[in-house]
C-alpha cells in the first residue's frame, strides 16, 4: 500500500481499477488509475492473439451481446489483487485439437504479462489459465451434385 508521497507501490485496487505507481524520477502530477475492465480487455485480446488458443469462455450476457455482432474482447478474463496487492489475472479458454496445452497455456501467460506492462506499465503476480475444452475442427462436407 502508498503510504506516503514519496512510496512506490504497485497497484492497487481501488473499487474497480488499478492505480499506476509514478515512475521513479518523475514528478507526480496526479493519480492514474486504469479500471479492471480495461486490464480484462487487454488480456483479452493478448490472449486471442496466441496460437492454438480456439475461444476463450463467456456467460451468456456475452452471448447475447455477441449475437448483434459486438465483440466482447475481456469475454473469459477475470482480473483481481492478490494478497499483496498485486494484479492477478484468471483466463478460461479452450485450446484447438493438436495443440500442446502446457505450451499454448505458457505462451498465454507470457502474452498477456507482458500486454499489460507495455500498456500500463503495471506488472501482473499471477496469470493463471484455465483450459475449460478442447476445439476441434469442423470438416466441411462438400455435396457433389
Amino acid at each position: 500500500m502508498c503510504k506516503g508521497k514519496d512510496d512506490i507501490c504497485m497497484a492497487e485496487k481501488v473499487g474497480q481499477s488499478f492505480v499506476q505507481p509514478t515512475p521513479s524520477g518523475k514528478e507526480e502530477l496526479g493519480k492514474i488509475e486504469v479500471a479492471a475492465e480495461v486490464i480484462e480487455v487487454v488480456a483479452g485480446i493478448a490472449v486471442n492473439e496466441v496460437e492454438g488458443i480456439a475461444a476463450t469462455r463467456g456467460n451468456i450476457a456475452t452471448g447475447v451481446v455477441e449475437r448483434f455482432g459486438k465483440k466482447v474482447h475481456n469475454k473469459g478474463i477475470k482480473s483481481g489483487v492478490t494478497e499483496t496487492g498485486e494484479i492477478a489475472i484468471d483466463v478460461f479458454c479452450s485450446v484447438k485439437y493438436g495443440y500442446a496445452i502446457p505450451k499454448v497455456a505458457k505462451e498465454v501467460q507470457t502474452q498477456i504479462r507482458q500486454a499489460i506492462f507495455n500498456m500500463t506499465a503495471l506488472e501482473t503476480a499471477e496469470v493463471n489459465v484455465h483450459i475449460t475444452g478442447i476445439h476441434f475442427e469442423k470438416e466441411e462436407t462438400v455435396v457433389h451434385e
